[in-house]
């Protein structure tokens, strides 16, 4: 089966508005043609000057050719701008449905895979690799007929005068046509898709690096020490460099050959007129020399014209690599959760086909219960909650919500009856009453006030100056970490959903705003099932159960008593966590 071309595809996306896009390249090559015109006016004035000279004076029609060359130039003009507002209004269009269809697709993903794929490399693929589209319909399509019309239209002025000049003429032309080839060929493709590479990670890079910002201020860490970010920088700069001195020797050559013109015509006119010169050749020559510029400025806008469908093409790849993500698989027959219950069966996982994350992980907990996954950091207690919330599926087993494998349950369903609060958690920029209504959106006033009430947030309220409506980021106030935590936990509250996963919670919390947060989540807790994962092991001691989970499996479980009469991880955790809460700084005196 042919590809379809990157053209098709966006005018298939534009719909009833691709008209508006072939209108835009008629009106554009119409303009290039026009604008032609006033140099043959420009050819008569010449002409009149040199059968007059030298009494100049006798000139009697300078002045209307000068006036028609002039109108024809803003003839010229209005029609190119028409064409403009049509290419405008047809990629305004194909850029906004890019965006819809890319958001949709992306809403349908699983978090986890939207989450892994970086949140700075996917909101540069939505706003940017559609913003090229936009351009290259709006500025680079009618520009492209332009430019494609104005050669054509050259091509009959140069002939029409003195073949000989204009064979000259073109003599540069196919030299610097030939020199562009080697700049804009398939190598030159991949070394834009390289580029855009090197450009999505410091992108990827630096959202990480700024939202390390207080670890650094706090710790009085360098640069250097997100050596991600810098290495990322570095990369780019080698990149740059080399792909700069790659070009540099053809473009010389380019720009000597297209702005060569001038010399060519001059060299030529020297052994045509080695007989003499008569005042014809000496017309056309004039003429010729103030017209062929127009063929070094057109010679170049084909040149970016290249580089920027590679712009385009390297774009639309970028879209498709996040619409080909497979969303998760919808529940044919929606079935409906028994209870709160949450089951594991022999589960096994592994992140794009790597090593398993998970190895036949199998355990339950009962409708109501608060349970603690803990172990080493890479054991796979956050993996456990994923699949839980359906973040992912795994590759085999099962889970099991209420009883009901949560494939089987509706998409919406499943996000009322699991909700979450990660140790990072994120709020909208708009005011506190709207972050903690997107738990709830139909909740009134009063649900919300008794929400944040609950969630330890009066005292964040009372300093606020317009309280629940005060706008939070930009142009409004900023929290910190354990306040939007509360705020988070009330939005939570509010959504009151049956099972809460708490995903190290208190971590990014100070001594007082941690003492809050935990009498928040004894609030959050009552009557729902719990699952905690944390490293502070003190926030876990009068949990109902235990998973200890080490290199993706259940090593140990069981109530905190239990496992610290054994010998085992629990045990040994628990000594190292007692040791590091004892551990002070002594002063030598």
């Amino acid at each position: 089966m042919k590809k379809q071309s990157n053209l098709s595809r966006l005018l298939e996306i534009a719909g009833s508005h691709k008209y508006l896009t072939y209108a835009s390249w008629v009106l554009s090559a119409i303009s290039a043609l026009i604008a032609l015109v006033p140099f043959y006016y420009i050819w008569k004035m010449i002409k009149e000057v040199l059968e007059v000279a030298p009494n100049f004076g006798q000139a009697q029609n300078l002045t209307g050719n000068g006036w028609m060359a002039v109108m024809f130039a803003v003839i010229a003009v209005l029609v190119y701008i028409a064409g403009l507002m049509c290419s405008h209004l047809g990629a305004f269009r194909i850029a906004t449905n890019i965006r819809i269809k890319t958001m949709e697709h992306i809403v349908k993903l699983p978090l986890g895979l939207a989450e892994s794929f970086g949140s700075g490399k996917l909101r540069k693929i939505v706003n940017e690799s559609s913003a090229a589209t936009e351009t290259y319909l709006a500025h680079q399509l009618p520009d492209r007929a332009n430019a494609i019309a104005t050669p054509c239209g050259l091509l009959v002025l140069l002939f029409v005068f003195d073949w000989r000049l204009g064979l000259l003429s073109l003599v540069p032309v196919v030299l610097g046509f030939l020199i562009m080839m080697t700049m804009t060929g398939k190598q030159m493709q991949e070394k834009m898709k390289e580029y855009q590479n090197a450009l999505d990670d410091m992108s990827n890079e630096a959202v990480e690096y700024v939202r390390g910002i207080p670890v650094v201020k706090t710790f009085g860490q360098t640069i250097f020490s997100f050596k991600k970010f810098k290495d990322s920088i570095d990369r780019y700069k080698v990149w740059v460099i080399a792909y700069t001195k790659q070009l540099r020797t053809p473009m010389m050559f380019y720009t000597a050959a297209i702005n060569g013109v001038f010399a060519t015509l001059i060299a030529g006119g020297l052994l045509l007129t080695q007989d003499g010169v008569t005042s014809d050749f000496l017309l056309d020559l004039i003429f010729y020399i103030i017209i062929t510029p127009v063929i070094s400025v057109t010679l170049t806008r084909i040149m970016f014209q290249s580089e920027n469908a590679m712009i385009v093409d390297d774009a639309l790849q970028r879209i498709d690599s996040v619409l080909n993500l497979k969303p998760l698989e919808e529940a044919k027959n929606p079935m409906h959760p028994q209870n709160a219950s949450v089951e594991l069966q022999s589960v096994h996982f592994s992140y794009d086909g790597a090593e398993e994350v998970l190895k036949d992980i199998s355990l339950t907990i009962p409708a109501g219960k608060t349970v603690a996954f803990v172990g080493p950091s890479g054991g796979g207690k956050t993996t456990i909650a994923n699949l839980i919330c359906r973040f992912f599926d795994p590759q085999s087993g099962m889970v099991k919500i209420g009883g009901v494998n949560v494939k089987d349950i509706s998409k919406e369903e499943l996000m009322n009856t699991v909700t979450f609060v990660f140790q990072n958690s994120h709020l909208i920029k708009a005011s506190i009453l709207e972050n903690v209504r997107m738990g709830k959106p139909e909740a009134t006033r009063e649900e919300v006030l008794t929400a944040l009430h609950h969630a330890q947030c009066d005292d964040i309220l009372e300093k606020l100056p317009q309280g629940v409506d005060t706008l939070i980021g930009t142009k409004g106030v900023y929290l910190s970490g354990g306040e939007l935590q509360r705020i988070a936990i009330a939005r939570v509250m509010l959504k009151n959903a049956p099972i809460i996963i708490l995903d190290e919670a208190t971590a990014f919390a100070d001594p007082d705003n941690e003492n809050r947060v935990q009498t928040a989540f004894s609030k959050l807790a009552e009557g729902k099932t719990v699952i905690m994962i944390a490293h502070r092991l003190s926030t876990i001691t009068n949990v109902d159960h235990i998973f200890v989970v080490n290199a993706g499996r259940i090593a140990e479980h069981g109530n905190s008593r239990e496992l610290l009469s054994k010998d085992g991880i629990f045990s040994h955790m628990w000594k190292n966590y007692q040791t590091s809460v004892q551990w002070k700084v002594t002063k030598e005196v």
